[in-house]
């Protein structure tokens, strides 16, 4: 995919960047019980939308960043609000670049998009705010790298790059890291793959998406799918914790994300970060609790809701598990792997010769079959050698791949 030229790159950053101002905005909202019971848990709390009208509404002095997506910022997209900017940004690469491709145009243009949107965010609450990365550079090494320093460059105060776990990603996360690139490591599912991250790559922020670990369970009939999801999220925040008390070094926190509801909120009391879509904060600040009944369950072993003895079901534990033998092949991967010299096939490479299940060779015919099915896979369709993580995480990858592609063409529309 390549690099743009430095004149191109000064011509965008030229129209993605905006001064953001000083100004205390603090005093413009006000407090909430509930919320603040969560806080003195240890839970840093967010809020999952690029709507900045929607924001404001629920706005709470205790919230203290917001994250956007490709699918968020497709919603923003559609809607018509970014039309100008998409007019203007392709008159002027059109006046100064007019040998670029149409799929470069679309995404530079989609660049430009989404640091609007989040400048917007910024600019009325002074938080930080996690941006994405287009999906089709989720493979590409290099332009992961290129296009997480652009990004770092428009809004270095406030900006922290998402990048999706692939092996390119887990490498360009190490990389980023120490250049002091702020990053929220995307798309996990379970705690092998963010322990292995915290200690190879040691990104800001790692993610459970809890509410598609339920969803995959119940969907497929392995069981009501209860608990999946809060379980692996507790087995991953003491993962990590563990992970940083042995290297003093590893400072990632845990973010709950793909949260559903108000209750998974309440459950969830005491891990490092929520990032809560607003009708999962309305349904938790409703629910009728008093502040002093949330407590803390970190250290509970819930039950989880499954059919753990056949089929797909005999996948579900690994999901919490993280065994000896896992951290044995973490500890060989940084002892004598050579991560930093390594390309995402390397990886690979060193993970089948270990036979470590983390990243299947899809084929474009399976990468089509994830894309057309949805967010959540139909596991029946899958050979059980395939780690469910690993397939989760691809599904979720192809699902915001599909909402990049509806905004993709709104910016094409204007190509014509």
């Amino acid at each position: 995919m390549g690099t743009i030229s430095k004149e191109l790159d000064d011509l965008v950053h030229s129209i993605a960047a905006r001064k953001i101002g000083q100004g205390d905005v603090s005093g413009q909202y006000q407090s909430d019980p509930m919320l603040a019971r969560l806080k003195t848990l240890g839970s840093e709390l967010w809020i999952d939308t690029g709507d900045l009208e929607l924001a404001r509404s629920i706005w709470r002095k205790e919230l203290s960043a917001l994250t956007t997506n490709n699918t968020l910022a497709n919603q923003v997209v559609q809607t018509g609000v970014m039309d100008d900017l998409i007019q203007e940004t392709v008159q002027k690469l059109n006046a100064a670049a007019s040998g670029l491709s149409a799929d470069e145009q679309v995404r530079e243009v989609g660049f430009v998009i989404n640091c609007r949107i989040a400048l917007r965010l910024v600019e009325a609450f002074k938080v930080k705010v996690s941006v994405e990365l287009h999906p089709k550079v989720s493979r590409d090494l290099e332009a992961t790298l290129d296009y997480a320093r652009r990004y770092y460059k428009v809004c270095p105060e406030y900006f922290t790059v998402k990048i999706p776990l692939t092996p390119e990603g887990y490498l360009a996360v190490r990389t980023l890291r120490k250049e002091g690139i702020p990053i929220n490591f995307t798309l996990g599912f379970s705690a092998r793959q963010n322990y292995l991250a915290a200690r190879l790559s040691n990104p800001n922020y790692l993610n459970v998406f809890l509410g598609r670990l339920n969803a995959v369970v119940s969907d497929n009939k392995l069981g009501d799918g209860s608990n999946i999801g809060e379980k692996v999220t507790f087995a991953t925040q003491h993962a990590v914790r563990e992970a940083g008390k042995q290297d003093k070094t590893v400072t990632s926190k845990l973010i709950a994300a793909s949260i559903r509801n108000g209750e998974q909120v309440a459950t969830l009391a005491g891990v490092d970060v929520q990032t809560i879509p607003p009708k999962a904060l309305q349904e938790f600040q409703q629910s009728g609790r008093k502040p002093e009944e949330i407590e803390s369950i970190l250290d509970t072993d819930l039950k989880p809701g499954v059919d753990a003895g056949a089929g797909w079901g005999r996948q579900v534990p690994t999901l919490w598990e993280v065994d000896d033998a896992f951290k044995q092949f973490v500890d060989a991967l940084l002892e004598s792997g050579n991560p930093d010299a390594m390309s995402g096939e390397d990886l690979r490479q060193f993970c089948e010769a270990r036979k470590v299940d983390l990243f299947h060779r899809f084929s474009e015919a399976d990468f089509k079959k994830i894309y057309d099915h949805g967010k959540i896979p139909k596991l029946a369709d899958w050979p059980e050698s395939i780690g469910l993580d690993d397939l989760m995480t691809q599904s979720a990858l192809q699902s915001f791949t599909k909402d990049q592609d509806a905004l993709d063409d709104r910016i094409r529309s204007f190509l014509k």
